[in-house]
């Protein structure tokens, strides 16, 4: 099949008064290649149904409609980005479809049929709130390969003892295996941001935990990190009887939560959840 011709990035972009907005978290990506690349990064797409967020004007859109996916739901809260879209549906309308939402409100295991994965150059504002989303419902998943800022992805995947370890390395590193696997400069995006941006790749592990499983770590990591310096027998005092629950998970309460490791965080958990 022939690939349809398209307008610039740039002219969809002028003609739509699509300038980025800093409210909106908006750092378009618009050099085919970069985008190729990390559709690239996500693996083989054959038979596979895609979600993006923010596509802004669509060039990671283009980049995973010239794979093999099965087809592509592009989330975007912008009425300006959604008109603008409307050009790659016309060319892609078995394969395309674009839903205005916010894709907090959006569950992937609801919108996609199976197998599914989040290919996505996050916006800055909502990035992190968004992962935490999707860690909860990780299983149905087969993956995600998202944008983030270069500070998130290396809290993302930062290991114990590290000054960027903290919640959500382990939320992302309890639900995921969790790999940084490009790095891109500001001169990557229009309009440049102020920082560097990584692309993380996520492969969910099996099952995901009871929701009340899910809250427990998300309060333990919470008060855990709340006050690093802290012992974690005093960090974890708000959660109650801090000294049993430490003693019910076999860890020790002069430790920082900096030290524990991942699987030591998921038995302070399960000793937090099973309270009821």
């Amino acid at each position: 099949m022939s690939k349809p011709e398209l307008p610039s990035l740039s002219d969809t972009i002028a003609r739509h008064g699509l300038n980025a907005r800093k409210a909106l978290g908006q750092h378009f990506l618009l050099d085919p290649a970069i985008c190729a690349r990390i559709a690239a990064l996500a693996g083989d797409l054959a038979g596979r149904h895609v979600l993006e967020v923010g596509p802004g004007p669509g060039g990671l859109t283009r980049a995973l409609l010239e794979t093999a996916a099965a087809s592509v739901l592009a989330v975007e809260l912008d009425a300006r980005a959604v008109i603008a879209l409307q050009e790659l549906v016309a060319a892609y309308p078995a394969r395309l479809r674009v839903l205005e939402a916010d894709a907090l409100g959006v569950d992937p295991a609801e919108a996609l049929p199976a197998p599914r994965r989040i290919i996505a150059n996050l916006p800055y504002n909502v990035a992190s709130p968004l992962l935490v989303r999707w860690l909860r419902g990780a299983a149905a998943l087969e993956g995600m390969t998202l944008m983030f800022q270069l500070e998130v992805a290396e809290r993302i995947t930062a290991a114990p003892a590290t000054s960027a370890y903290g919640r959500l390395a382990v939320l992302a590193q309890w639900r995921c295996r969790c790999d940084l696997l490009l790095r891109l400069p500001p001169g990557a995006f229009s309009p440049p941001p102020k920082v560097w941006s990584a692309v993380v790749g996520f492969t969910p592990h099996a099952e995901d935990p009871p929701p009340a499983l899910f809250a427990a770590m998300e309060k333990l990591t919470a008060a855990a990190f709340g006050q690093r310096r802290k012992m974690l027998r005093g960090a974890l005092k708000t959660l109650g009887n801090a000294e049993a629950l430490l003693n019910q998970a076999g860890i020790a309460g002069d430790r920082r939560g900096e030290t524990l490791t991942v699987a030591e965080f998921d038995r302070l958990a399960r000793s937090l959840a099973s309270r009821g």
